[in-house]
C-alpha cells in the first residue's frame, strides 16, 4: 500500500468539509470522514482504478457526497528519496 500524502491545502479542506457536514447535521461529518477515508483506502492500493484526468492527474468521486480527490500516484521510492 502505498503512503498518501495531503497538501496542507488539501487537508484543510478536507476537515472543513467534514465540519460543515457535521453543522448540517449530526453524524453526517462522520459519514463523509468514514467514505472519504474508504477512497482514500483504494487510492493508496489501487490508484490505477480512478481514471487519469490531466497527464499524471487522477480523479476518484465520492458516492454520497458532491466531493472528489485528485491526486498523483507516484513511486514510494522517489517519495522516500524526496523526503530525505
Amino acid at each position: 500500500m502505498r503512503p498518501v500524502i495531503f497538501r496542507k491545502q488539501a487537508r484543510t479542506e478536507f476537515d472543513e468539509a467534514g465540519d460543515w457536514y457535521e453543522k448540517e447535521r449530526p453524524e453526517l461529518g462522520s459519514e463523509f470522514m468514514t467514505e472519504i477515508q474508504l477512497l482514500i483506502q483504494r487510492i493508496a492500493t489501487t490508484p490505477e482504478q480512478s481514471p487519469m484526468l490531466y497527464r499524471d492527474v487522477r480523479k476518484t468521486v465520492t458516492r454520497r457526497f458532491p466531493y472528489c480527490i485528485y491526486f498523483r500516484a507516484r513511486n514510494p521510492a522517489v517519495w522516500q528519496q524526496r523526503v530525505k
